[in-house]
């Protein structure tokens, strides 16, 4: 039986940006996303309804761009010590994101991550159309996310670790053993088990008992 399941969040979480922003910087639509994101991120706007508002603007957008934004991506302090320390006690970790596959998908590799769930950009002709493809992935699916790979790679709740930073977090980590709130917005700091302010991954071992 795998040992403990470790889920995160990725935008502001596993990266230091908010992906969408990077996008919407290349669009030229920056201000109104971040203001979007804000608020979503601090619980005053239905998720998927600001996912819809943001991706409205990066319409006409590029496909080429997409690889070159991925490249600006910079990962969390601590990220590669957290992957290989849960993977050396037998453990799995697994990301779910509201951004985007197209920006996660090379980075997951990269980390060897055991698994990771993300939104997909509709592309028409090389180019953005404004629109995602798929479901949503908004609070709900991240939660059921959590429960699918629990499930998946028999790791009983109680042995699941949710760490996230904004509201689209917060019922995947109710559902969670521990839930981590990772440099958080204030509500989720309320809510969660644990708060680690430093931007640091790895301190999630020691907290783990994974590291002395």
């Amino acid at each position: 039986m795998t040992s403990v399941l470790v889920v995160l969040d990725v935008d502001s979480t596993l990266i230091e940006q908010e992906a969408i922003e990077l996008l919407a910087e290349q669009a030229g639509s920056l201000d109104v996303v971040a203001q979007i994101t804000a608020r979503a991120m601090a619980g005053e706007l239905d998720f998927a309804q600001s996912l819809i508002e943001r991706v409205e603007t990066l319409e006409g957008l590029n496909e080429a761009a997409l690889e070159q934004i991925s490249a600006r991506i910079e990962l969390t302090r601590g990220v590669r010590e957290l992957v290989q320390g849960i993977h050396a006690a037998d453990g799995r970790i697994a990301v779910v994101s509201g951004g985007f596959h197209e920006l996660l998908d090379a980075h997951a590799a990269d980390l060897g991550l055991d698994v990771h769930r993300a939104n997909r950009l509709d592309i028409v002709d090389g180019r953005l159309t404004g629109r995602t493809r798929g479901p949503v992935i908004d609070a709900a699916a991240k939660q059921q996310a959590l429960l699918e790979w629990a499930h998946a790679f028999q790791v009983p709740l109680h042995r699941t670790v949710a760490i996230g930073d904004g509201a689209n977090d917060l019922e995947m980590m109710s559902a969670a053993g521990l839930s981590i709130a990772f440099d958080a917005k204030p509500v989720v700091r309320e809510h969660a088990d644990l708060v680690l302010d430093e931007r640091d991954l790895s301190s999630v071992l020691a907290v783990l008992g994974l590291r002395g």
